[in-house]
């Protein structure tokens, strides 16, 4: 919205007193067309116009009054004239603020000089509060000022300044009947309707509503300018499709018109419209309102709207919406540019803090709010609010106070995502630090499970929107928890969406938003500070900090220890002092600039002192076999705790590695170590590991023995016998060995009859450490003897044993067992076995079956088996118990055969069954030879029975039919024999002699059948039966043909006995089926099988060459589409016998070239088709078709016209629309066609009743009309001669109303006064008649007309110093004349001859028409039609 500038600011800031006006009673409100009236109008108006400016309203002449359109009508604003006097000085205006001044009132105006008494003229809409304005500097820059000050025809609330006319006429009403499509020629037509609409919105005193009449919507001058600006205000425009919007408009005022619904669609192509105007409508919502990008400003007070939920509109910067019906901000657009707006007179002003969340919802392009300044309580007010709450107020959130927004915002925010996360998981806290330039910025989210698992990750993505928290666009590589705004970011919000996965599922993102980001301090500060290496003593320690510069030039920092050890260093090497103690990293970051920022530290855990070490380990003790030896050492590193020792033996004094040794012990506390044998002829080695009190291990280190482990004299520390005393067992010598490594020791066993008795016998070749007792050694005594002998051969004292014994029996045993036979199919078993275990008794043997699958069968037999064909592949098991003569049973035996082979393949049996035709035989045969494989298999066919079947003579005189077991005999075999040769094959592949047979009788064939009846159409007319016959060789077979109606019902068609068909007309519409009886050739008949009926048999298609068109390619001319059908007969008759209906449908094109296609014409289905306008330049297209009497239909074909061509200009339906009173506007409307109408010429005219002349009406050439007195008893023609744009012209076409009648108000009035017969009026006379001079109202006087039937008289009236003086008299006779003013309703002149004139004004039409019709009723005797009769006045 504009503002005064600088220069219109008063010194003092107090309001300036209104100039007085002259009582007139009228002022008429104009336009201004080019920037020189608007410069002399704020130059010169001052002195010299001062009688014509409104007294409440203007507080300086060469201010303006400006209409509003955003519900609060007279306001002061900037009059944009100022700009173009350089900054001259303007009227200064009142803010709305605290400090308000009365409005002037009558009686404020009475108290005034007598000037001052005189009526003053004040508007409706100019009666408001003036209050006191500051002034701020109008920018130049924009598109909207720019608008604002070089155009004065934009009357909306925009700042564009009306100045008042230099003229006193005062436009007359419009009917309101004429429609909004002609108001671009005529300018805002106000009728008064339109005044009484305007008028009601404020209520006006008593002295100012009488003059409210002469009121009207202001006028937009087009002659300049008429692309970019069009005013159609007042109008009752029901739709944008009543105007003719141009993608050149600029500014569009359509307030107080009748819209009702929001179709702003025909808004899309206006790309430069810069304001827009839609107060006092019945809108109620502008969500199809599309977005405009130079659209500044626009109002939409006065209407119905229930929310500002519209098209994001990037350039406006006001929106005036009050006096509506909103009660929410839900889904308020994104406005980045707004600067004011106002929404007075809503139920919105209800809700509390409303200009804080209009601050929210706008961003800080925010100005003013409802005409005034920002509130800092309100401004302050949204900064308490999160940073999400303009999201929330666009979704529906309701708007509360600060204090409990921040869980009333989380809230709704949780009750929307809560359908967008997993089951049992809610959030519990999703925000975003305040961020700042270059600085550290984290995202807080957490949420809560209530008992669902699994593994949870977080996914981020951080987005940069714009001054308010819309327009977000992804940040690339912004994925983590936190993020580092950039020095671009700053005044701009951040958004985090936050992506929970579960189990790898991913559920829909939840959000955060931040402030805006703020910039820099450019104080830099440490993030993250750490420290890094292993507290050990003499280790190396790294200080590693994580700076944010906030906006500074990154610099270096100055680190330091704790107790100050080291500084200026980011290293540090650990001592023994640090042991046990902490150390204090300390970090000052310094940016380039010098800026030092606050010092951060990191402190380390306890410094640890360094492992234990071992120093000076050997060996002590003697290195022999039994030996014990220890090991000591000295342990560095704290007290040496419980260190471990293990023991190692080495075969050289030196060795490489600890992989050469080889383990003695397992790691002990103990330090001492027994040496054992296997350490003989090595070196021992001690392994000492040290560890601490705490349980911490230092680094082994290893010591060696001096000298190799030496060995003690063989010699042995026990000898006894073990084992059973059985006969069968087998003893041994156990022994306990000492002195090195035992060799091959000597043994010796002896026998002893009795344990006392001295006598020994040596058992021969018992010279091992164990002896297997023997049958002969039962009752016997043994004993064993051994000499140690050492590996080196060195032998040691003999020991011997006691005598033990006595031997006894052992049980009884099969020693061995085994199978004899011949293990094939038909062979016999049987088996030699061996006993031990004394006196051998009846043995037990038993016989089984071993299968392959682990199965077992017992076979009943003795000591023989004889093999059958189930043993073949099996194995056979002979179980064989030895018994004692006692009775005594030992453990059984077993002994397992190899796997029985099968016999030699042979057949035994072989017989043919009897044979039929399709009846599969199989052979009779008996196998033998093992489990039988697949044989070979031959049948052969012969025409005789042959007596002698060899091999040679059956091939030589037999044909081969088969190859397989089984064999159907075909139809070829019938009245022959089959010869059936068999191989017999094992299942190993071996075969036998081939056997061979002879069917007794020869094959019989089968029962005649057919199968697969079907019908084969060979071409449109012929149909065939088809069928597979079967049962022998086909004699001849009987056809049927059959007709199947829809029902079902068959019927034999006569005569149809063959294998084919011809259709028929008959068989039209019906089905065909074939019936085929097979007989065989012996004459036997079989069952009659019926084919599947055929498709419902119809004609051939009905078929369409061509289409071509007859008739003139032009607009208005009638195209016919003519069909041309094929020649042939078929077709001929087809077209003559079954058409049914023929089809059309017309299409249109659209685009050219390859990118040309056709549109169909919904209602264009016959087969002419009228030639549009719309289809001038494209091509026309007619798609035909034709169905037949059984509903089906031919191929499309279509032809296309070329471009149409544009008809001859013609005008038709041509009417004038109007009332019939001399008081209406009348417009002449027509439909014309014949190309693009250009400018057509239109000539009003008068007929008079009864007579062919036609009287020409000067100047009036326009579409529209005001009718006069001059045209009462007059019939109105407009002659309409059609032009196209090229210039063409057509034939011109009259039309006339009906006899202009007297609006019957005037009528009755004016037939009173002539039924009285002398009237007085009083009138007003301009006493300057300067020609060319514009009038105004100090010049008029007063003056008395009188009139009578004789005489008419104008007499000034007397006042205290004169008498009243008759200025023109005279009687009616010619030339006397009445003259009327076409340019001003109020003016009129009477002539009474050619020297006595007057020039005359009243103040309403109304009165001007009355005197008239008066003055031409009384002198009627002079007309040559009497004005009786005009009026229909009877004489």
């Amino acid at each position: 919205m504009e503002t005064p500038s600088e220069a219109s600011k008063q010194a003092d800031g107090k309001p300036v007193k209104p100039r007085q006006a002259v009582s007139t009673g009228r002022f008429a409100l104009g336009t201004a067309s080019s920037d020189k009236k608007r410069t002399e109008g704020s130059a010169s108006v001052g002195v010299s116009r001062s009688s014509l400016t409104k007294s409440t309203s203007s507080v300086n002449a060469g201010s303006v009054q400006r209409r509003s359109s955003t519900g609060s009508a007279g306001k002061q604003q900037y009059n944009g004239v100022s700009d173009v006097a350089n900054a001259k000085k303007a009227s200064p205006t009142m803010s709305d603020g605290t400090k308000k001044s009365k409005p002037l009132s009558a009686s404020t105006i009475s108290s005034k000089p007598s000037m001052e008494k005189k009526t003053c003229l004040v508007s409706e809409r100019t009666k408001v509060d003036v209050t006191k304005k500051p002034a701020a500097k109008a920018s130049p820059t924009t598109t909207l000022k720019k608008v604002q000050s070089k155009t004065e025809s934009s009357n909306g609330s925009s700042g564009s300044a009306r100045r008042v006319a230099s003229n006193t006429s005062l436009p007359s009403p419009r009917s309101s009947s004429v429609s909004s499509n002609v108001s671009k020629n005529l300018g805002s037509l106000a009728s008064s309707t339109d005044k009484g609409s305007v008028s009601s919105r404020r209520k006006s005193s008593t002295a100012d509503s009488r003059d409210s009449r002469f009121m009207m919507l202001p006028q937009v001058d087009f002659k300049a300018s008429d692309e970019v600006r069009l005013d159609a205000r007042g109008h009752r425009v029901r739709s944008l499709k009543q105007l003719r919007l141009t993608n050149a408009l600029e500014v569009l005022d359509l307030s107080f018109n009748d819209f009702k619904l929001p179709g702003f669609e025909a808004l899309e192509n206006c790309k430069v419209l810069q304001q827009l105007y839609l107060a006092g409508n019945q809108i109620t919502s502008l969500a199809s309102l599309p977005e405009l990008p130079n659209l500044e400003f626009l109002s939409v007070a006065q209407n119905r709207l229930k929310s500002l939920c519209m098209t994001c509109q990037p350039r406006l910067q006001v929106l005036a919406a009050s006096r509506n019906k909103i009660s929410t901000l839900k889904g308020f657009p994104h406005l980045p540019s707004l600067e004011h707006l106002r929404v007075e007179d809503n139920p919105l002003l209800e809700m509390p803090h409303l200009e804080a969340a209009s601050i929210l919802l706008i961003g800080p392009t925010l100005k003013k709010f409802n005409d005034r300044d920002l509130n800092p309580r309100e401004a302050e007010v949204a900064k308490q609010y999160p940073a999400h709450t303009a999201i929330c107020i666009r979704d529906g959130w309701e708007f509360s106070s600060p204090e409990l927004a921040p869980d009333s915002t989380f809230s709704f925010l949780l009750e929307q995502w809560k359908n967008k996360l997993p089951q049992d998981y809610t959030v519990k806290k999703a925000y975003v630090d305040h961020p700042f330039e270059e600085d550290l910025c984290r995202c807080h989210f957490s949420f809560t499970n209530l008992g669902s698992k699994g593994e949870v990750e977080l996914k981020y993505q951080w987005f940069l929107g714009g001054q308010t928290p819309t327009d977000f666009v992804p940040i690339p590589g912004a994925l983590s928890e936190v993020y580092w705004p950039k020095r671009e970011d700053v005044g701009r919000c951040l958004k985090v969406e936050c992506t929970l996965i579960l189990n790898d599922a991913e559920f829909s993102p939840i959000f955060a938003v931040s402030l805006p980001v703020s910039p820099g301090t450019g104080c830099p500060k440490v993030i993250n500070l750490a420290v890094n290496g292993e507290l050990v003593e003499g280790n190396i320690l790294t200080g590693f900090p994580e700076i944010a510069w906030c906006g500074g030039t990154p610099g270096k920092g100055v680190a330091s220890e704790y107790l100050l050890v080291l500084s200026n260093s980011m290293e540090y090497t650990l001592t023994m002092d640090d042991v046990g103690r902490h150390l204090k990293f300390v970090y000052t970051p310094i940016n380039l600039e010098g800026l030092e920022g606050e010092p951060a530290c990191a402190i380390t855990d306890v410094v640890k002192k360094a492992p234990p070490k071992v120093f000076n380990l050997k060996i002590s003790g003697e290195a022999r076999e039994g030996s014990k030896v220890s090991v000591s050492a000295t342990v560095t590193g704290g007290t040496e705790g419980s260190s471990r020792v293990q023991w190692y033996k080495a075969s050289s004094s030196e060795f490489k590695n600890k992989h050469e040794l080889e383990a003695l012990s397992t790691s002990k506390v103990s330090k001492t170590f027994r040496i054992p044998l296997g350490a003989v002829g090595h070196y021992i080695v001690a392994k000492f590991t040290p560890v601490a009190p705490d349980g911490e291990i230092g680094e082994p280190a290893y010591a060696i023995s001096d000298n190799i482990v030496e060995t003690l004299p063989p010699s042995l520390n026990f000898l006894t016998v073990t084992g059973e005393f059985c006969e069968g067992q087998i003893l041994t010598a156990s022994y306990g060995y000492i002195g090195g490594h035992e060799g091959n020791s000597l043994y010796s066993w002896y026998l002893h009859e009795a344990s006392s008795d001295g006598t020994q016998k040596e058992i021969e070749g018992a010279r091992s450490s164990s002896y297997t007792l023997k049958c002969d050694d039962i009752g016997f005594y043994i004993s064993v003897l051994c000499t140690p002998v050492r590996s080196d051969g060195i032998q040691g004292s003999l020991v011997s044993t006691e005598v033990i014994g006595p031997i006894i029996p052992g049980p009884p045993t099969c020693v061995s067992l085994e199978l004899a036979g011949s293990m094939v199919e038909g062979g016999c078993l049987t088996f030699h076995a061996e006993y031990t275990g004394g006196v051998r008794g009846s043995c037990i043997h038993e016989w089984f079956r071993l299968h392959g699958d682990g199965g077992k069968d017992k076979l009943p037999a003795d000591e023989c088996l004889d093999l059958s064909l189930a043993d073949v592949d099996c194995r056979i098991e002979l179980v064989y118990t030895p018994v004692r003569e006692d009775g005594m049973q030992g453990q059984p035996r077993r002994v397992i055969s190899d796997t029985i082979v099968p016999g030699e393949p042979k057949g035994l049996n072989l017989i043919l069954p009897e044979c039929f035709e399709d009846n599969e035989i199989s052979p009779v045969k008996t196998y033998f030879g093992g489990k039988e494989g697949a044989g070979k298999y031959t049948w052969f066919r012969n025409k005789e029975k042959l007596d002698n079947l060899e091999c040679d003579l059956v091939a030589a005189s037999s044909e081969v039919v088969g190859e397989t077991l089984k064999y159907k005999p075909s139809l070829d075999d019938v009245g022959s024999y089959l010869i059936f040769v068999w191989v017999p094959t094992r299942c190993d592949g071996k075969t036998g002699n081939p056997s061979m047979t002879i069917t007794d009788a020869p094959v019989m064939g089968a029962f005649p059948s057919v199968s697969d009846v079907h019908l084969e159409q060979k071409s449109s007319d012929v149909y065939c039966g088809v069928g597979i016959y079967y049962g022998g060789y086909e004699g001849s077979s009987l056809y049927r043909w059959y007709r199947e109606s829809n029902d079902g019902t068959r019927l034999h068609i006569d005569g149809a006995n063959s294998e084919t068909h011809e259709v028929t007309d008959a068989d039209y519409s019906f089905r065909l089926v074939f019936g085929y009886t097979p007989v065989r050739s012996d004459g036997i008949v079989g069952e009659e099988k019926l084919s599947e009926p055929s498709s419902v048999i119809f004609p051939e298609l009905l078929k369409i060459e061509t289409l071509i068109f007859k008739g003139n390619q032009v607009e208005r001319e009638t195209l016919t589409a003519v069909e041309q059908i094929p020649s042939n007969e078929i077709q001929q008759h087809i077209w003559n016998n079954y058409k049914e209906e023929m089809k059309y449908q017309w299409f249109v094109s659209t685009g050219l070239g390859v990118d040309q296609s056709f549109e169909p014409l919904a209602t264009q289905c016959s087969r002419s088709y009228k030639v549009r306008f719309e289809d001038i330049g494209r091509c026309v297209k007619c798609e035909c078709f034709v169905t037949d009497v059984f509903g089906r239909s031919s191929e499309v074909v279509s032809a296309v016209t070329a471009p149409i061509l544009p008809g001859i200009p013609k005008i038709s339906k041509l009417e004038i629309e109007g009332r019939g009173f001399h008081t209406n506007l009348y417009a002449v409307r027509g439909t014309y066609s014949g190309g693009k109408e250009g400018k057509s010429k239109i000539q009003w005219l008068r007929s008079m009743v009864g007579s062919p002349d036609l009287i020409s009406i000067p100047g009036e050439i326009g579409r529209m009309y005001e009718a006069n007195v001059d045209d009462v008893g007059y019939r109105l023609v407009a002659i309409y001669t059609p032009v196209r744009e090229d210039g063409v012209e057509g034939q011109p076409i009259s039309v006339s109303t009906e006899p202009i009648a007297v609006e019957p108000e005037i009528y009755r009035e004016v037939k009173q006064k002539l039924d009285d017969g002398l009237v007085k009026f009083e009138v007003l006379c301009d006493k300057d008649r300067t020609p060319k001079k514009a009038q105004v109202m100090g010049h008029l006087e007063r003056r008395i007309l009188e009139v009578n039937k004789k005489r008419i008289k104008v007499v000034k009236p007397g006042s205290k110093t004169s008498f009243p003086t008759t200025e023109v008299r005279g009687t009616y006779a010619p030339p006397f004349h009445v003259e009327l003013y076409r340019n001003d309703q109020h003016r009129f002149k009477i002539v009474v001859d050619g020297d006595n004139e007057v020039d005359l004004m009243v103040q309403t039409r109304h009165m001007r028409d009355v005197i008239i019709l008066v003055i031409r009723g009384l002198a009627q005797k002079f007309n040559s039609t009497s004005l009786n009769t005009l009026l229909k006045i009877e004489a």
